[in-house]
């Protein structure tokens, strides 16, 4: 049979430790409203921005993959797409 451990810490302990854990603030509690929503603000610009240079990447990607087609030569066209006649 296992022996169970005995808890060595006192009452005071226990309820000292409590305490601590509910005297602690969170970031938000800590800073004013005004700069929390500074914050926030920020928070969405970035977001927004990081949304257009990904449209901005995508759009150029599809823009150089026309390009590359479009100066690719009749040979390299026939063997990259096949030779799908029915189609025509």
């Amino acid at each position: 049979m296992a022996k169970k451990k005995k808890d060595n810490r006192t009452r005071a302990d226990v309820t000292r430790e409590k305490e601590t854990k509910d005297d602690r603030l969170t970031l938000k509690e800590q800073l004013s409203d005004s700069i929390f929503e500074k914050l926030q603000a920020k928070k969405r610009e970035l977001k927004e921005e990081e949304i257009q240079k990904e449209q901005e990447e995508e759009a150029r990607r599809a823009f150089e993959k026309k390009q590359r087609e479009k100066n690719m030569s009749f040979e390299e066209l026939l063997s990259q797409h096949g030779d799908k006649g029915s189609k025509y």
